[in-house]
């Protein structure tokens, strides 16, 4: 027992380790200021997800000011969460000591865990929810303690306040749930207090769509047109498939749960988020929450099968997962410096500009920006400073005004983008407005006065950020409040 629970810490701390050297380096990624942003703001609900995030946000204000290793350390705990969780879901679906090791193992070798465990995003405390949801429903199948039942309402309720992608996992445990037992805990109070817990947890968010309008369905809305539709029909399969050897574990995790009479129910769970997910066309990187208690089970089976074999095949098997995902790691988290990542990685030069993936790419040209904007707001008299408004064109560009702004004393910006939306214009009376990223259309649109003074561009920043205007503006043309509030139903474009 103490050798299993050493191996676990184990691969807990090399979890962290790695995590930690990629947390450090780069820049915020577009969503992580996003995500701080929100947390200035502290509300029931924000027009792009639930509220959980800035709560955690807030906290990384409190310990860490902001910090990108301490910001980044949230979804990095989660992780290794995560991990120990697996390990002792492995435990309880009666696995031997192998098996617990390679729950772990197969934590560590799930290459996408470690973007989604680097980035402040709500995509690892989802992760983390979904795998404490099945904890406590395999605790209660093994115990038949009520207080685990409680408990699968409390991951439910604060998974909810998370990310809503929860209310497919509640919909396929409920679907298990019919055939555990013949249906008996259908018929158990417990189940509905469990479920009504959950309800009082997430109803201030519900209450708060309300409120607003259901801003959930319009940003449902604008995802599946400009991202979902665009899915073929077996994309969302052919991306798992990309990572055989962890995916086959999944595989063994459901056939060993569908033999076991006490958890075949989730097996069945499983395998109905599964399809759901997949008619829906959900991203394939939703369903990554379900992996960690296939990992479990697949660990399981296959600790019991090598248990019979000679003790070098079981070092062959923890090496054929473990290692071929070695290589991959610095494309998930950025362990190495950007130039040593761009050798690595053998991209090559357009011009002055390196095509970084996506979320690399998102990582820079913030600070570049916000100095930019430091210099213009500097320039200005202290009678025009008093009177000024910042105006981004997107989320990211006002994060990061907001964010690493804090550093300059600049004014908090406003943005017609998203959340940003809902905080308004500031001064409707500015004499001044400094426009980030806003094309020329847009500002001449509003204004009758415009200086364009640079246009910005970074040698790793996505193509988005780069060859950005940035706009001196004077004499609104019309009404500030109208043209605001006529964006409203723009805001996710």
């Amino acid at each position: 027992m103490k050798k299993t629970t050493l191996i676990i810490g184990i691969l807990a701390l090399l979890k962290l380790l790695i995590q930690l050297l990629g947390n450090r380096n780069y820049g915020f990624h577009r969503d992580e200021l996003l995500h701080l942003s929100v947390s200035e703001h502290l509300d029931w609900g924000f027009m792009e997800f639930p509220p959980l995030i800035g709560a955690i946000g807030r906290l990384s204000d409190w310990f860490f000011e902001y910090s990108l290793i301490g910001t980044r350390l949230f979804p990095t705990l989660a992780g290794v969460a995560i991990l120990m969780l697996c390990c002792l879901m492995a435990k309880e679906l009666k696995a031997n000591r192998l098996g617990v090791i390679l729950a772990g193992v197969c934590v560590l070798a799930f290459v996408p865990f470690y973007r989604n465990h680097t980035l402040f995003q709500p995509v690892a405390f989802d992760q983390l929810f979904w795998t404490l949801g099945f904890y406590f429903i395999i605790r209660y199948f093994n115990t038949s303690h009520v207080k685990y039942l409680l408990l699968v309402g409390v991951a439910l309720g604060f998974g909810l306040l998370n990310k809503y992608t929860m209310f497919i996992w509640a919909f396929g445990v409920f679907v298990g749930l019919i055939f555990h037992q013949k249906g008996q805990l259908l018929k158990d109070k417990w189940l509905y207090l469990s479920g009504g817990l959950a309800l009082l947890i997430f109803l201030p968010n519900l209450i708060w769509q309300i409120q607003y309008d259901f801003p959930l369905v319009q940003h449902l809305q604008e995802l599946n047109d400009s991202q979902l539709s665009d899915l073929g029909a077996f994309d969302f399969l052919l991306a798992q498939l990309e990572l055989p050897i962890t995916f086959g574990m999944s595989l063994l995790g459901i056939v060993y749960l569908w033999r076991s009479k006490a958890h075949r129910s989730i097996a069945i769970a499983t395998i109905t988020i599964f399809m759901t997910m997949w008619l829906l066309r959900a991203k394939a990187y939703y369903i990554f929450a379900l992996y960690p208690i296939l990992f479990a089970a697949g660990a399981a089976f296959l600790g019991h099968w090598l248990s019979t074999k000679i003790r070098v095949w079981q070092y062959v098997t923890v090496a054929a997962i473990l290692l071929p995902m070695l290589p991959f790691i610095p494309d998930m988290t950025p362990i190495l410096p950007i130039q040593q990542y761009v050798k690595y990685a053998n991209i090559e030069s357009e011009g002055v500009r390196y095509e970084l993936t996506g979320d690399y790419a998102d990582m820079f040209g913030w600070e570049e920006q916000v100095r930019l904007v430091d210099s213009v707001y500097r320039s200005l008299s202290p009678e025009e400073r008093a009177n000024c408004v910042i105006w981004a064109e997107n989320y990211g560009e006002a994060g990061a005004l907001k964010i690493l702004g804090q550093q300059y004393d600049l004014p908090n910006p406003i943005s017609r983008h998203g959340t940003f939306w809902t905080w308004g214009y500031d001064n409707p009376d500015a004499a001044v407005w400094i426009s980030l990223g806003n094309e020329q259309e847009a500002v001449e649109y509003a204004f009758a006065e415009t200086e364009l003074v640079k246009i910005i561009t970074h040698p790793y920043a996505i193509g988005e950020e780069n060859g950005i205007p940035l706009y001196l503006c004077r004499q609104p043309k019309g009404d500030i409040a109208e043209w605001w509030a006529a964006y409203e139903a723009y805001v996710f474009e």
